[in-house]
């Protein structure tokens, strides 16, 4: 990282921006195009959970390369002095990156749609019908790296 001064060390206050953060952006390699979509996600033991369709350019393209990057940021907030030159934005962010699998399980499927459930509703526990576990796809990031970033905070 070459801004080191605003480099997160702690991975506690990494995985709090996980936590926190509501959108999980994808970054993937369709040949030697890049790909990036936005998607809602759930963390938990070093793995991002994203839910999808199960079919699409994201499967096709994670089962030519499952090589993925990941972006999430919180605490935006624009500092604007009298003098525009010096304009800044606070912020806290993570950026890694690991290998994206198709998980097939179905209990590893509602495992990670529970964790999606929590994460943005605060309550797991939740049951999936087998129908509809069926028709769902679910991405399992295992991240490989992670640094976080943060300036303002």
């Amino acid at each position: 990282m070459r801004r080191k001064d605003r480099q997160i060390e702690d991975k506690n206050e990494i995985e709090s921006i996980l936590q926190k953060a509501d959108v999980c952006r994808i970054a993937m390699c369709d040949g030697n195009i890049p790909y990036i979509v936005p998607m809602n996600y759930g963390y938990s033991d070093g793995c991002i959970y994203l839910h999808c369709a199960k079919e699409g350019r994201k499967l096709d393209v994670i089962a030519a390369n499952n090589n993925v990057c990941f972006e999430v940021d919180i605490d935006h907030e624009l500092v604007v002095p009298q003098d525009a030159s010096h304009c800044t934005m606070k912020y806290r962010s993570v950026i890694g990156r690991g290998k994206a699998f198709i998980v097939e399980s179905a209990q590893e499927k509602v495992k990670a749609l529970n964790l999606l459930m929590e994460h943005y509703t605060g309550r797991s526990g939740y049951e999936f019908p087998e129908k509809m576990l069926d028709v769902t796809g679910v991405i399992k990031i295992q991240i490989e790296e992670m640094t976080g970033k943060k300036l303002g905070y």
